[in-house]
C-alpha cells in the first residue's frame, strides 16, 4: 500500500474527540516513518466523503473514538462511497458502541459477562428505575450509558445516597441505561490482533477506579503486561478475547476489557472497535510485549482495510 494516500481519520464532535486526534497523529508519524504516504485528517461528518476525496484519499485509516466513529455511522458511509478503510465493519462497531446490545449478543453466545439489566429513560421515570435497581440489586452496582466510551458517565455506587444522582447523571449521556453486578476482582484487558490475543495486561488503577481521569493522567495507573497471573488464567482471558473477536465478526484489532470477581472467574465488561493507539496505549503495549514494534502494529491494522465488512 506505499503507493496509496493514506487518510488518518480523527477528531470529530464526540465527547473523545481529543483522545482520537492523540490517536491519530500517532498513526500517522508511525506510517510516515516507515515509508507511507498518511496524512491526518478531521472528520466532518456532513463532509467525510468529500473531504477525503478532495486530499486523493485511496484508504482511510479510522483513528477516531465515541460517536460516528465507533458506532459504525463513518463505516457505513466509507462502504457506500466504495472507500476502503481499516478495522471491524458496521455490526461489529454498532454493537460494541451499544452496552446493553452488547451485553444480549455475550449472553447468547456464551460469553461470561456479568448480570445486568437495562433500562429506558424515555419511557421509565428516573423513580421507576431506582426502584427496580434497589429490587434487583444490592450495593455496590455499576450505571453505565449504553453508548459512550473511556468510562465517560460510568458511575460506581457504593453508598444509597448517591444512587438517585448517580442514575441522573448517567441518563444525562444516554437514555438507556445499563445497570451491572459489581465485580470485586482486578481488572484486566486482553488486545486481539487479526482475531489472535496479544498478552494480557492488568490494569492498577492507583485510585481503585479505572475512570476517566485514571485512563488519561499520565502515572495515574499501572500497566502489567504480561500480567502476572498464571497460565490458566492467561488462557482463559485471551480465549474469551478471540470469542468475542469471532463471534462479533471483528476485524483489524480489539481490544477486550475483563474483569475478575472474588474468586477468580473472568467476566468481559465490553469490547472496543477501536482502542486507543498511541504509542503508549494499550494495545500497543501488548504488541510491544511480542516485539512488535508501534509502526509494525500500525502497518499490521492498515494491511485490514477493505470493503464489504457488514
Amino acid at each position: 500500500m506505499k503507493d496509496k494516500k493514506i487518510v488518518v481519520l480523527m477528531g470529530g464532535p464526540s465527547k473523545e474527540a481529543e483522545v482520537s486526534r492523540r490517536t491519530g497523529a500517532a498513526i500517522a508519524e508511525a506510517l510516515q516513518s516507515i515509508g507511507y504516504k498518511a496524512e491526518t485528517l478531521e472528520l466532518r461528518p456532513a463532509h467525510v466523503v468529500e473531504d477525503i476525496r478532495s486530499v486523493g484519499g485511496d484508504v482511510v485509516f479510522i483513528a477516531l473514538h465515541g460517536k460516528f466513529g465507533e458506532d459504525g455511522a463513518v463505516q457505513g458511509a466509507l462502504e457506500m462511497a466504495g472507500i476502503p478503510y481499516t478495522g471491524s465493519g458496521v455490526m461489529a462497531h454498532a454493537v460494541g458502541m451499544n452496552k446493553k446490545i452488547s451485553k444480549d449478543v455475550f449472553r447468547g453466545a456464551g460469553i461470561p459477562t456479568a448480570s445486568s439489566v437495562s433500562y429506558n429513560g424515555a419511557v421509565q421515570s428516573e423513580e421507576e428505575i431506582i426502584e427496580d435497581i434497589h429490587h434487583r440489586f444490592s450495593l455496590p452496582v455499576v450505571l453505565k450509558p449504553a453508548t459512550q466510551g473511556s468510562s465517560i458517565g460510568v458511575v460506581i455506587v457504593k453508598d444509597e445516597s448517591t444512587l438517585g444522582t448517580a442514575v441522573k447523571e448517567a441518563l444525562s449521556y444516554d437514555p438507556i441505561l445499563v445497570v451491572e453486578t459489581y465485580l470485586d476482582g482486578r481488572e484486566f484487558t486482553v488486545s486481539v490482533l487479526d482475531g489472535k490475543a496479544l498478552p494480557v495486561i492488568e490494569i492498577r488503577p492507583h485510585s481503585g477506579e479505572y475512570d476517566y481521569a485514571s485512563k488519561y493522567t499520565s502515572g495515574a495507573t499501572d500497566y502489567l503486561v504480561p500480567a502476572p497471573i498464571d497460565e490458566e488464567l492467561t488462557a482463559t482471558m485471551q480465549r474469551i478475547g478471540e470469542n468475542v473477536f469471532k463471534e462479533l465478526q471483528c476485524s483489524g484489532t480489539i481490544r477486550v476489557d475483563v474483569m475478575t470477581d472474588s474468586h477468580g472467574d473472568a467476566y468481559v465488561l465490553e469490547y472496543n472497535t477501536i482502542p486507543g493507539m498511541t504509542a503508549t496505549s494499550l494495545v500497543p503495549k501488548a504488541a510491544g510485549a511480542l516485539g512488535i514494534d508501534f509502526p509494525t502494529l500500525c502497518e499490521k491494522i492498515l494491511q485490514s482495510a477493505g470493503l464489504g465488512k457488514f
